[in-house]
């Protein structure tokens, strides 16, 4: 520990490499799979001001990344949040307290800089609840079989209000930044992309390993306003003479029902494809009820994907929108100190309030699980079920359940 030096590395060449390296070898691979084109289009264009790393020497052997983030909550309103990113410590290294070293300080400068929330995707489930984050979205893989689904095969894009397009990835690229920033303000979860996640979505930017040749389409209403993007594969499998292949998205957003259902429709719809993937899919996507027959649809996967971590439980409270009038008193307990407190919230017509409060607790409950509950992801009457949270007063988990019920899930589609 004592050889062991924490640093940042942003205008350091030297460092930046080694922390770029850093990353791919914590996360198994071969330093070799970093091209040197990729390498010096990372230093170039990935931003690096919160990337810090642990050096032994001049080798990086744990690394750490954050920068701000907008976090879309229930009701449209936006929420200062802190994304945790690029986290890894190489395997000769474990067990030395490094990711406390560098996540806790990072957390507490996180809530001294107005962030009210941090983010991360969990590689790994059972890490990041020590430091008081809680799975709050999730996603589910639809499996459709389109042969048995019932859906017609000649349906025709001419059939749509609007227009459906294939497009190349410089297109894409155009039209996604600003049809992706609606679709995150509309959606409970959502996230904020930069103009590198474009470039390496798209595949015009290199990445390890490349990403695969995907074909574009796009979604525009009658006024010509691109509504809906997807980006697809389809495998060349042949069953007996015949076209059996699977169409699978490399990803999906779509700003409103219509386009949703566009998307959906021209997936549906090709020639040699038999079975639809949707990757990381809304988990209460509308896919399986537009079918004919909606046993078709197989969930394959459902897992949990955007974790949230409390730093201003006023402020996020305050935030979000309720399905009704009401009070409720939190207590929520941390262990870092960064979030615990009893907490009066106040839900009206008009917004909501919240603050500190000296009244009794109905309900309590630690800052992993109220992350859980935040967005609506979870009821506070599951969460007394498995005994993450406590009901000091009678029908106060129920309570909570009217205030925070939401149409539709919260879904966030975006790594980082």
């Amino acid at each position: 520990m004592v050889d062991l030096e924490i640093r940042g590395v942003d205008g350091d060449r030297d460092a930046s490499v080694a922390w770029l390296r850093g990353v791919v070898t914590g996360f198994f691979k071969p330093t070799s799979v970093l091209s040197d084109e990729e390498l010096e289009y990372r230093l170039a264009h990935q931003p690096l001001g919160g990337a810090r790393g642990v050096f032994d020497g001049d080798r990086c052997v744990a690394t750490f990344d954050s920068w701000p983030q907008r976090l879309t909550t229930v009701g449209g309103a936006e929420l200062a949040a802190h994304a945790v990113s690029a986290v890894t410590v190489t395997a000769t290294h474990r067990r030395r307290g490094l990711l406390s070293r560098l996540m806790e300080p990072d957390l507490r400068a996180a809530k001294e800089g107005g962030a009210s929330v941090a983010t991360l995707i969990a590689a790994e489930h059972r890490i990041y609840g020590r430091f008081g984050f809680g799975p709050a979205t999730s996603f589910t893989n639809w499996k459709v079989d389109v042969h048995r689904s019932g859906f017609d095969r000649r349906w025709s894009p001419a059939d749509l209000d609007g227009s459906v397009r294939l497009a190349d990835g410089a297109e894409v690229r155009e039209a996604a930044p600003a049809l992706h920033e609606r679709f995150r303000t509309r959606t409970a979860g959502g996230i904020d992309r930069n103009a590198l996640f474009w470039e390496r979505m798209t595949g015009l930017a290199p990445t390890s390993p490349p990403v695969p040749p995907a074909t574009y389409a796009i979604y525009r209403d009658a006024a010509g306003v691109p509504r809906g993007v997807v980006g697809y594969v389809v495998d060349d499998e042949w069953t007996h003479g015949q076209p059996n292949g699977t169409a699978r998205t490399t990803f999906f957003y779509a700003e409103d029902d219509e386009a949703e259902l566009a998307l959906w429709r021209l997936l549906l719809s090709l020639d040699w494809a038999g079975r639809l993937e949707t990757g990381r899919a809304r988990p209460d996507s509308v896919l399986p009820l537009v079918l004919p027959d909606p046993r078709a649809a197989v969930a394959s996967q459902t897992a949990d994907f955007l974790w949230l971590r409390p730093l201003d439980v006023p402020a996020m409270l305050a935030a979000r929108s309720y399905a009704t009038e009401g009070e409720v008193v939190f207590e929520v307990r941390d262990a870092l100190g960064l979030a615990n407190g009893r907490f009066l919230l106040s839900a009206g017509k008009e917004g909501a309030e919240c603050a500190p409060t000296a009244r009794n607790a109905d309900v309590t409950l630690d800052v992993g699980a109220f992350a859980q509950l935040y967005l609506g992801d979870q009821s506070a009457a599951r969460l007394r079920s498995a005994g993450l949270l406590a009901e000091e007063t009678d029908g106060a988990a129920a309570r909570v359940d009217l205030l925070f019920h939401t149409g539709r899930r919260p879904w966030c589609p975006d790594m980082f």
